[in-house]
């Protein structure tokens, strides 16, 4: 059996630097891929709409990896729970979540090293969070519904896409908000090419949009660029489409 990448310590320490490694330390030049870096912060900060969002609002984070976003919902909702299918990403985040910090190396060149002491911003609340190892296409029964629900780069890492997305509805409550990302890098290690959205992956966004509606209004698409960083000379840039979506009142 192959073994899952995302239980391995090499992407369990990638995936740490992402999300919580200062700018500075991912990626130290003053040209090229910036605009890139942040991407799990900005998936909150870009991605949702402040405005309609209640102090007493309860958020999902799907495929949360390490945690990034989760603990930045925590800034503006009074509830998250984080979600992957990952135990070495969830016992990273829970880590984070009970001391506040956590180690991490990051590869550099060859052998060489640097170790990261990373932190939780103090002013984040986190009481507010829990992490749980789970399913995103069997997901428990008794989550409830959440006024802001997360998929950050999720839906082209699952075999079966459209299991979740006919869940959503469910999840999110009438006027909740919704935010997606992917890079609509399929792959059929990941996911089987019947399955990929949008007839075969010839329009995936129109696959999704017509996955969602009428359920879920359009109310936002762009594109969101990240970067993750290998070794000091060696990134991974990718362009997510980010969309947002407003979930129909019932019985519309």
């Amino acid at each position: 059996m192959t073994e899952n990448p995302y239980e391995t310590d090499a992407l369990l320490q990638q995936y740490l630097v992402f999300h919580y490694a200062g700018l500075a330390e991912q990626f130290p030049f003053s040209f090229g891929a910036s605009d890139a870096l942040g991407f799990p912060v900005r998936c909150v900060s870009e991605g949702l709409d402040f405005e309609s969002l209640k102090p007493e609002a309860r958020a999902l984070d799907l495929g949360c990896a390490v945690g990034g976003s989760s603990f930045e919902l925590a800034r503006h909702c009074s509830a998250v729970i984080g979600i992957d299918y990952s135990e070495a990403f969830i016992g990273a985040a829970r880590q984070l979540q009970s001391t506040g910090k956590v180690s991490a190396t990051r590869l550099d060149e060859g052998s060489l090293q640097t170790r990261l002491e990373l932190e939780i911003d103090a002013g984040i609340d986190r009481a507010r969070l829990s992490f749980e190892t789970g399913d995103a296409q069997d997901l428990r029964a008794d989550l409830g519904q959440f006024d802001v629900v997360l998929a950050c780069n999720l839906i082209c890492r699952l075999p079966e896409p459209m299991r979740l997305l006919s869940r959503l509805p469910e999840l999110v409550r009438p006027g909740g908000q919704l935010f997606i990302t992917t890079p609509f890098t399929w792959l059929e290690a990941y996911t089987p090419q019947a399955n990929w959205l949008g007839e075969g992956a010839v329009d995936s966004f129109a696959g999704l949009r017509a996955s969602l509606e009428p359920m879920f209004k359009l109310e936002r698409a762009w594109d969101m660029p990240f970067l993750i960083r290998e070794h000091a000379r060696k990134f991974q840039y990718s362009i997510a489409q980010a969309s947002r979506w407003r979930r129909a009142d019932s019985g519309k």
